[in-house]
């Protein structure tokens, strides 16, 4: 078992996804600068140790309500206002992740996507390329899903989906998703004391799938463990490991590749037969 995290140390191309809850103050919604600079801390020593890092991260309607001085969002606000909160919040949040790269002399890049990023082959081939290119150059894409144009029909839907798309779109050798959990239980944790934290799963059971659909993410992500299931079943059929860990500490991801036991490890379990852009197109068919 101890092998299994020592291969952490060799990952070369390593995909992060924090979600929205772990940037922000549980009080006030406001992003938290402090998490901000160590989260941008550790992905510039990775690049500056040589390998190639993808940043997933979400936040932009947040941000954006705050900007345009909304306190309260409504439940039956039109998908319309949400896209101009997203409009301006993804030029906030990027200023700010453009700014605290710059303070560690690193250039980050920000790409959006939606479904036709994936599910059109030519679209999906000039992504390969962008960030193929991004890699040469030694920058660090951020990437979010366009929300200023996502409707239900074009929508990915979560960042843990859309970490696990991006994850094999440039052919990782790791997914990390951080979160508001230590890793995978038997039971969601917070309501069963008794349930069991597992170290490592080798092979994703349908009985793990669907224990998967009976857990909530918090208030301000937009996935549980269902979703998280279903980036590890995204990633280890495309050949990618995947680690669920908490991001209560940042610092997390540095440990992560040295090899300490922490979180979940998912492996990866190669299918053949995984048809991605086959996938992505029926995700919201079920």
């Amino acid at each position: 078992m101890s092998d299994l995290r020592e291969m952490m140390k060799d990952k070369k191309r390593i995909v992060i996804k924090i979600g929205s809850s772990s940037l922000q103050h549980a009080e006030t919604g406001d992003l938290d600068y402090t998490k901000l600079d160590v989260l941008v801390r550790e992905l510039c020593d990775l690049r500056n140790q040589g390998k190639d890092v993808v940043l997933v991260t979400s936040g932009a309607i947040a941000v954006g309500r705050k900007a345009v001085f909304i306190k309260d969002e409504k439940e039956d606000n039109p998908i319309a206002v949400k896209q101009a909160y997203a409009a301006v919040g993804q030029a906030r949040l990027m200023m700010t992740y453009q700014k605290i790269f710059a303070e560690y002399n690193q250039v980050a890049a920000q790409i959006l996507m939606t479904k036709n990023t994936i599910v059109d082959n030519l679209n999906r081939f000039n992504a390969q390329n962008t960030f193929a290119e991004l890699f040469k150059l030694g920058v660090i894409p951020i990437v979010n899903e366009n929300d200023t144009v996502a409707t239900y029909e074009i929508e990915i839907g979560d960042n843990d989906t859309l970490s696990a798309i991006v994850a094999s779109l440039v052919k990782a050798d790791l997914l990390i998703l951080l979160s508001d959990i230590d890793g995978l239980y038997t039971d969601d944790p917070r309501k069963n004391p008794d349930a069991q934290y597992i170290e490592v799963v080798e092979k994703l059971t349908d009985d793990l799938m669907e224990m998967g659909k009976t857990s909530t993410g918090s208030d301000s992500g937009t996935g549980g463990m269902n979703t998280k299931l279903q980036a590890a079943k995204i990633a280890g059929s495309t050949g990618v490991d995947m680690i669920i860990a908490n991001s209560k500490d940042i610092k997390v991801i540095h440990r992560l590749l040295s090899g300490q036991k922490i979180g979940t490890l998912f492996l990866a379990d190669p299918d053949e037969n995984f048809d991605l852009p086959l996938y992505v197109q029926q995700m919201h068919r079920e």
